[in-house]
């Protein structure tokens, strides 16, 4: 019965979709472009040089090595093996969903057991700093400090949320308890070069192939975060004009007025658990009387990641055994613990570090200038097209040559 409802179900949004689509093709074409351009000009040239640095460390060693250095700190921290550093690390410097492609791809290598990678892939999917700084802070406020209070919420927090589930799956053979304590105890450098050595001479394949691979599935994966991009774009446009969003929203108002939101933030928020980038941009143009509350459902929204980002994790995750309801939950859990770090934090990071002059006015652009993550925003809007095309030639032309 059960796989009946959801067939009717899965039916019945595709058919709403295609119905929606015909009825709106102007509109629906609009935020397609809109979706593509954001994956055009940021997402792919800012994610490819991460994506492909992460596969060429992974083939020749190197997660081994630092997960041999860092297990110390990840085992006691968060219960998962050393070679998680290296997923939280790529994570928070390039943001989601790198986090979830480097989980996926160290338990495709049984570097992680199924536990493990479901706690590691549960914190290691941050937004960028050049997301926070460049496209929220700079880009639609106007204001860098607003960024730092931001960000120093959304890591600390996703930290937070790392302890908090390395209780999850605690239930785990006393083998493998055994196995964990021998490799605890024989911890050393030269291990850790060992380590190193063995899984690059595992690959046992020539560098351009190593390289040609790295490209080839970097871009792959590229492909369908743009997919999921366009899509939700779309979606978010279809679901207000056809009256489904503000439906929704009524309902939000109720839940932002018990916690003292203004309810004309309710439509942005409800958008920004669809797709961030869209609900961050409505909710900056929203007039409110404090920053705060737009610090707070920012926080939000950026902790819980948006169900785009969630199509995304659950795509790279389906290719393994990694189960997406901790992910879930530990998105929620992030949104929570970051929205009470913004209250608590607001006016130490914020408010005193403004004049009471400055406490009202947004930061000048040209004051902002010369910020590096702004710098770089500004320098990926300028070459990420040419980027793009040029990556997507060269993987077109690495699968033509080994079709032949």
């Amino acid at each position: 019965m059960k796989h009946i409802i959801r067939t009717f179900m899965y039916s019945g949004l595709t058919i709403f979709l295609t119905l929606s689509l015909i009825r709106f093709p102007d509109e629906a074409l609009k935020a397609g472009i809109r979706g593509l351009n954001m994956w055009w000009e940021i997402v792919f040239p800012s994610l490819l040089p991460f994506f492909i640095t992460a596969e060429l460390l992974l083939a020749f060693g190197v997660v081994k090595f630092i997960g041999v250095l860092f297990e110390p700190i990840m085992r006691p921290l968060f219960n998962i093996p050393g070679v998680g550093s290296f997923g939280w690390m790529m994570g928070m410097v390039s943001g989601y969903p790198t986090g979830a492609k480097i989980t996926a791809r160290l338990r495709e290598e049984k570097q992680l057991s199924k536990i493990e990678a479901e706690r590691l892939v549960s914190f290691t999917n941050n937004s960028s700093p050049l997301f926070i700084f460049g496209a929220i802070s700079a880009g639609f406020f106007h204001d860098m400090k607003l960024g730092a209070l931001l960000a120093f919420c959304h890591y600390t927090s996703n930290a937070l949320v790392g302890i908090c589930m390395r209780f999850y799956g605690r239930k785990e053979s006393k083998q493998q308890q055994r196995m964990r304590s021998r490799e605890k105890d024989s911890f050393s450098i030269i291990r850790a070069f060992k380590e190193m050595h063995h899984a690059r001479m595992k690959e046992n394949k020539p560098f351009g192939e190593i390289l040609g691979d790295s490209v080839i599935n970097s871009i792959k994966t590229l492909v369908m975060i743009g997919g999921f991009i366009i899509l939700f774009s779309v979606l978010i446009k279809l679901m207000f004009l056809v009256g489904f969003s503000p439906a929704i929203a009524v309902i939000g108002e109720q839940i932002l007025d018990i916690f003292g939101l203004p309810v004309d933030l309710a439509l942005p928020f409800f958008s920004g658990l669809f797709e961030i980038t869209i609900g961050a941009n409505m909710i900056s143009q929203t007039t409110t009387d404090s920053l705060l509350q737009k610090a707070i459902l920012i926080s939000f929204i950026l902790g819980f990641n948006g169900l785009s980002i969630h199509a995304q994790v659950a795509s790279i995750l389906a290719k393994t055994d990694i189960r997406f309801a901790p992910y879930f939950f530990a998105r929620i859990l992030h949104g929570v613990l970051a929205v009470i770090l913004t209250i608590i934090l607001f006016k130490p990071l914020y408010l005193d570090r403004h004049t009471i002059e400055m406490n009202e006015i947004p930061v000048s652009q040209d004051a902002v200038s010369d910020n590096i993550w702004l710098t770089i925003f500004h320098y990926l809007n300028d070459i990420g097209p040419f980027l793009t095309i040029f990556s997507l030639t060269l993987a077109a032309i690495i699968l033509y040559k080994r079709s032949k």
